[in-house]
């Protein structure tokens, strides 16, 4: 099944897929030149998608392996969310090129868009096994535990091996079994915490609710602190207004401390998350010192 997902232009396609590139999980998600794929467990079916831009077009093309047909209701929702489609380019811009800090970014990057999740669950696990160590050395680890945990699967490309670990199968692992992936101890315990809370309702992860309210819920599970929370709901949560004001890359970018970042990002909102991700980016920029 192929389906077409409509977007307002501007869309920083490549942008968008190198920052997925980067932190893709082995074995369920594959990121090459010109399209993202993934393995797919909804609504108790199992398949892969596989999404890349329409030539000419403002559009996305989703092709959609024939066994999820019956689920594509509920799959092309999550894909929109994933690469941000209802975004409002303009407006964003609008905005934020009135800062001198995020013009020039503003300026070379039109139509950044904010990653999304198409799994919260596995976001968040993404995100925690994030804090403290690289970009890379995360992509490393969550792929060692969608291969201990995630159910396997065949698809057409061999490098698309493993479905996502669920939140009830991670809330019966023993922390030690996380641990020996190379986890610390305080991060594994976390983990299972995490998929408890999400089992009892106490977290949502599925873009429901307030956004607000779901970050003071996750704070309360040990082991996520406001860093964690707020980049869970920047791209779980798709809140756009979300701001991880403790990121030290932030800091950098915007030569200020993370006192002096909150207020500057006062100026920002409701566009928040998005002057976050220009600002990572202007740490790639030619111009950046």
């Amino acid at each position: 099944m192929s389906r077409e997902l409509q977007f307002r232009p501007p869309l920083a396609w490549d942008c968008l897929l190198g920052y997925l590139r980067l932190r893709a999980i082995p074995g369920v998600e594959m990121v090459g030149d010109t399209q993202y794929r993934r393995t797919v467990a909804l609504g108790g079916h199992q398949g892969w998608i596989e999404v890349s831009m329409t030539p000419g077009a403002s559009a996305l093309n989703v092709e959609v392996s024939p066994s999820l047909n019956a689920v594509a209701d509920s799959l092309l929702p999550r894909i929109k969310r994933l690469f941000d489609l209802d975004a409002a380019p303009d407006a964003i811009s609008a905005l934020l090129l009135q800062d001198p800090r995020l013009n020039s970014s503003v300026r070379r990057l039109p139509g950044l868009r904010v990653a999304g999740a198409f799994d919260g669950f596995e976001l968040a696990v993404r995100a925690v096994l994030g804090q403290q160590v690289s970009v890379k050395a995360a992509t490393t680890v969550a792929g060692r535990w969608a291969q201990a945990f995630g159910t396997p699967i065949a698809t057409p490309f061999a490098q698309l091996n493993r479905l996502t670990p669920s939140a009830g199968r991670m809330a019966s692992v023993p922390y030690g079994e996380i641990c020996a992936l190379g986890v610390v101890g305080a991060r594994a315990r976390c983990l299972v915490a995490l998929a408890a809370a999400v089992i009892e309702r106490q977290v949502d992860l599925d873009f429901a609710g307030d956004a607000e309210q779901q970050v003071q819920s996750l704070m309360r599970v040990a082991g996520i602190g406001p860093w964690t929370a707020q980049y869970i709901a920047m791209r779980a949560l798709h809140w756009h207004d979300a701001f991880p004001s403790g990121d030290l890359m932030l800091m950098r970018a915007a030569n200020a401390d993370k006192r002096q970042l909150q207020e500057l990002a006062e100026a920002w909102r409701p566009w928040r998350a998005y002057a976050a991700h220009y600002l990572w980016q202007s740490l790639h920029s030619p111009d950046a010192s």
